[in-house]
């Protein structure tokens, strides 16, 4: 009887097991595979290594060196989850209760704890780990961004932000955001069997390769932005200012050598430095750009026909207009000067007095073709367009401010790439920072393959404008002499303008002071543009921005071997 009952029970335990035999393999197989699939499958990401940032000659401003991902197995980080979280959250500076929750994921076998780790730092964690007996943490390649220069450029190159532990690089500012797409590239993935938490060898396993972003060169050249930028920050701080930018371009072609900004910050750290400092002031900020404007004005007038440099004016000590009167930065009784003279003295009075032969409309064409009030287009995010008043808001007292630099307002680059167009003999050819030709996240298609030229003034005009603009670094006639470069020969042109307040939306007493110029001025290789806020010492553009600028010629015409043409300065009469 024992052994019926046995054979009876066992006759059941196989018939269950049959039958569980038949629905697997039999009834509803597909249903069933996959499940037992999944189970022993991995599928980790093969990340793309990101483009570099290059400056003209090669040399970068952003690349990717080796690093590494942390990956977490929660089979067996889950037990010690709390005390790993902590470990892992104070020498990666990761979230706590974002490791913690990956590190007990349920029925997961892989999660990322921490992505572009510093290869060495990556290998010292887990190691810790190990030692203090914790399993379960892997690390595999993933390239970590970095900026060799630190703060050199950083305004324009921008950063990346903590990487998302799916995502990875998570760009935040600058080119690294504007032009994410191209310089990412695409991860590859790779999926295969594990058994008992290891690979299995003969199993089936597929791979998809990643596509490695793109390179971005731009027309920096790294030594002279990073010159620039100490000329700059000395500037600023002796003259107790707020902030300053600068740029530098290349007359010819319109390629920015060199754009920077005061404040500024190490991009391989920028969160130790506050947001305001974290962008292109040269590009975000506009402001009016005082006695600068001058030499658009003036040029524009001798290009109409309707002035030369030795045409005679006399300029009252105040000039009264419909809603204010007018008067010059310095006290004078009735002077007598040409218009050489009105640009060399910068004299307000001078400016509006031949201003006033303009035709309706006139002035403000020659503005627009000059570039004012709208973008340059260059590549870099949140730029402004600056504000040109439009033709209904365009009255006879708007023109007279806007003629010496009030009631306008432009951003740096966009000023500096007028004033060249004076230097490049009345061609004015469109500003890049991007060499050849590239797409940015929006779809739009920048750099040197897509600037354009368009003739703003004819060569006679912008030669004798030049001659002009001499004589206002001449130690006797003019009102900068420190921006004068020994042996060249030198055009430019100072400015100091009052400041409108965020507060206030109003003038608020403070001053932005600047000088803009070109050399050799009578075949010009560079154009330079310095701009200080509000500088504490009292000095205006010849004292302040004047020698900064001289600096900054004297280096880029001899870092590119440009000789002195040795001809003779203009001498214009400046006055009659």
């Amino acid at each position: 009887m024992r052994l019926r009952i046995g054979f009876v029970l066992i006759a059941m335990v196989l018939s269950v097991f049959g039958a569980r035999l038949v629905q697997l393999q039999g009834i509803d197989p597909n249903s069933y595979a996959p499940m037992a699939l999944a189970e022993g499958l991995r599928e980790v990401v093969l990340p793309a290594e990101r483009g570099d940032i290059l400056d003209r000659n090669g040399e970068p401003l952003a690349t990717s060196v080796e690093g590494s991902m942390i990956i977490a197995d929660p089979a067996l980080t889950a037990e010690d989850a709390p005390e790993l979280a902590k470990l892992l959250a104070n020498r990666l500076g990761v979230d706590y209760f974002k490791v913690l929750e990956r590190l007990r994921a349920e029925g997961s076998r892989f999660e990322y704890v921490a992505r572009q780790v510093p290869a060495a730092r990556a290998e010292t964690v887990v190691d810790v780990a190990r030692e203090r007996g914790f399993d379960g943490l892997t690390v595999r390649r993933d390239p970590v961004r970095t900026y060799p220069g630190g703060d050199v450029a950083a305004n324009l190159v921008g950063f990346l932000g903590t990487p998302d532990p799916e995502e990875g690089d998570q760009p935040l500012a600058g080119l690294e955001l504007a032009f994410d797409a191209q310089l990412s590239g695409t991860d590859g993935s790779a999926r295969y069997q594990v058994g008992a938490g290891n690979r299995l060898p003969l199993a089936d396993s597929t791979k998809v390769d990643a596509v490695d972003g793109a390179d971005l060169t731009t027309t920096i050249d790294r030594d002279l932005q990073w010159y620039t930028q100490r000329v700059l920050r000395q500037t600023v701080e002796d003259s107790r200012a707020d902030s300053g930018f600068a740029v530098v371009l290349d007359s010819r072609t319109g390629d920015l050598l060199a754009v920077a900004d005061h404040p500024t910050f190490d991009a391989n750290a920028p969160a130790e430095a506050p947001k305001g400092d974290r962008i292109s002031r040269a590009m975000t900020d506009v402001y009016e750009p005082g006695s600068v404007q001058k030499v658009l004005t003036l040029g524009a007038l001798i290009d109409a026909g309707k002035v030369t440099p030795r045409t005679r004016i006399t300029v009252p000590p105040v000039l009264n207009r419909q809603d204010s009167p007018i008067g010059d930065w310095f006290d004078h009784g009735t002077i007598r000067l040409t218009l050489a003279g009105v640009l060399a003295k910068s004299s307000n009075i001078g400016t509006v007095l031949a201003a006033d032969q303009f035709a309706d409309g006139e002035l403000r064409d020659y503005l627009t073709r000059f570039g004012l009030g709208r973008r340059t287009g260059i590549g870099v995010l949140g730029e402004s367009p600056g504000i040109l008043p439009s033709g209904s808001l365009w009255t006879s007292q708007t023109e007279d401010r806007i003629a010496f630099g009030q009631a306008l307002s432009v951003n740096a680059v966009q000023m500096a790439a007028a004033v060249n167009t004076i230097a490049n003999g009345g061609v004015r050819v469109d500003p890049s920072l991007i060499e050849g030709s590239a797409t940015m996240n929006d779809g739009s298609v920048v750099g040197t393959e897509q600037a354009r030229t368009e003739r703003v003034l004819s060569e006679r005009a912008a030669r004798q404008t030049a001659a002009m603009m001499e004589r206002v670094v001449d130690p006797e006639a003019g009102v900068a002499p420190g921006a004068a470069v020994p042996g060249y020969r030198v055009a430019g042109k100072t400015g100091t303008a009052q400041a409108v307040g965020e507060e206030c939306a109003c003038y608020d007493g403070s001053f932005d002071v600047s000088f803009a110029g070109f050399a050799p001025a009578d075949d010009p290789r560079f154009t330079v543009y310095v701009v200080v806020k509000n500088p504490g010492n009292g000095g205006g553009g010849g004292s302040v921005a004047g020698p900064a600028f001289a600096k900054l010629m004297s280096f880029t015409l001899r870092r590119y071997g440009v000789p002195p043409t040795g001809a003779e300065p203009s001498k214009l009469p400046v006055e009659w």
